[in-house]
């Protein structure tokens, strides 16, 4: 008997994916749980094990090619696929009976009360999405919602909640002014040109830059920190860190003092809930860390950074870091952040403004620090020039929930806490 294998539901509201690798080849023998493909999304690499037990008949895909959830990608002959038995075994609530069946078609809304016949990976995706299964149009047999029944469901609530937003604005605002993207032209008219594919993780990253761009008004503030107690500090401690598996850097540092401004600074640590017109903030400490990799900018997330010592944090970002470039990470190691901190000064960047992390509220620009000939007060009206190495700094905020002194008396706490670490620091190795 011959068996279709299509991608499955990756969860997190992934739709898509991009065909990595194909390990296994026609006529192959799989069992169950072993790797038949890799396939990358806009959040991770992900490795699919085979649902059952067979040959591998047809292949259908290849490397690189976009695959949508629910596409069919290979099929197999033989044994009994295990995501069906399993979805059989653990679908909740009994089936609807076969006069209620003929009565609900694909195309009518559920109203009853009782439990929707619907895969545990359904339900999940339905909370996560904040879906009312009992609302879902099923297109399933015999009247099973699927998830991408689940997924029309949230699309058309959040077309109607845009709608529902854009009415308002329009009614407070008057008429906008619609400006269409226009037609690109002919390039090929003034020179050969070449096409690469825009996606995967860079087509991922337009997204989430267009979303916050268009969703938060940017503002920023900058200062200079001096470092150089603090580099001082990193050069004593760093053959021990990485004797222990870390890498002592000026980023393990900024995170910590950052913690340290977001507990000071709680509205800094939030999200803005437009829809019920409510600040929700944060009490973990979740910073996530822009990584930059050669498929694009990646941003894991560290978790509970105010619980951890700077040893620790050493450890678990570096491993961290190179998981991430190698695309080891998972799905869930990429979520939860509350603030972020983007670091471009192992690349010899300056001062520069990063677009805040959406749903976040504000973001960390850091340059690289370099030395510089500082004005120190030496007594009254006696100063001296000493060198001094200095990092550029730039904080990026969501004017709707911060304003600009909110920004320089968190900077301020930032600079102060960089600036003298001994009293800070020095319990946390």
């Amino acid at each position: 008997m011959s068996r279709s294998f299509k991608l499955p539901d990756l969860g997190e509201g992934i739709h898509e994916g991009e065909v990595l690798a194909v390990p296994v080849t026609v006529g192959q023998e799989v069992n169950e749980g072993d790797i038949i493909l890799e396939v990358e999304t806009d959040k991770a690499a992900v490795e699919i094990p085979s649902p059952f037990t067979g040959s591998v008949q047809e292949i259908l895909v290849k490397p690189g090619d976009i695959v949508n959830v629910g596409d069919v990608m290979m099929t197999f002959s033989g044994g009994e696929e295990a995501q069906e038995v399993e979805e059989k075994k653990q679908t909740e609530g009994p089936a609807p009976p076969a006069e209620a069946l003929t009565a609900v078609s694909p195309s009518a809304v559920r109203t009853q009360t009782g439990p929707v016949p619907a895969s545990p990976a359904t339900r999940r995706l339905a909370r996560e999405l904040e879906v009312d299964l009992h609302r879902v149009t099923p297109t399933g047999p015999a009247g099973l919602v699927t998830a991408e029944d689940v997924r029309a469901s949230a699309d058309k609530g959040q077309v109607a909640r845009e709608t529902a937003t854009a009415s308002a604005v329009d009614a407070a605002e008057g008429p906008r002014t619609i400006i269409s993207v226009p037609e690109l032209p002919d390039f090929t008219k003034w020179g050969s040109v070449e096409r690469v594919p825009f996606r995967s993780i860079r087509r991922a990253t337009a997204r989430q830059m267009s979303l916050a761009w268009s969703q938060i008004p940017h503002v920023n503030s900058q200062d200079v920190v001096d470092v150089t107690k603090l580099e001082a500090f990193r050069q004593k401690h760093k053959a021990e860190i990485e004797a222990v598996g870390g890498k002592l850097t000026l980023t393990i540092f900024a995170i910590k003092a950052i913690a340290t401004a977001l507990k000071t600074y709680p509205n800094f640590n939030a999200t803005l809930d437009t829809a019920n017109s409510e600040i929700v903030i944060k009490h973990y400490y979740n910073i996530g860390v822009a990584v930059s990799t050669d498929s694009g900018l990646i941003v894991p997330v560290v978790r509970d950074v105010d619980r951890k010592s700077i040893r620790e944090l050493a450890v678990e970002l570096n491993d961290l870091v190179q998981r991430t470039r190698t695309r080891k990470t998972t799905l869930e190691e990429m979520q939860g952040g509350t603030f972020t901190i983007s670091n471009a000064g192992a690349m010899g960047g300056g001062f520069f403004a990063p677009i805040i992390n959406y749903p976040e509220v504000a973001i960390i620009g850091v340059g690289q620090a370099r030395m510089q000939a500082v004005v120190r007060e030496k007594g009254k009206d006696d100063f001296v020039i000493v060198p001094r190495l200095m990092m550029p700094i730039v904080l990026c905020i969501d004017h709707r929930v911060l304003d600009g002194a909110d920004a320089i008396r968190f900077l301020k706490v930032l600079v102060d806490t960089l600036e003298d670490p001994d009293e800070l620091f020095i319990s946390m190795i």
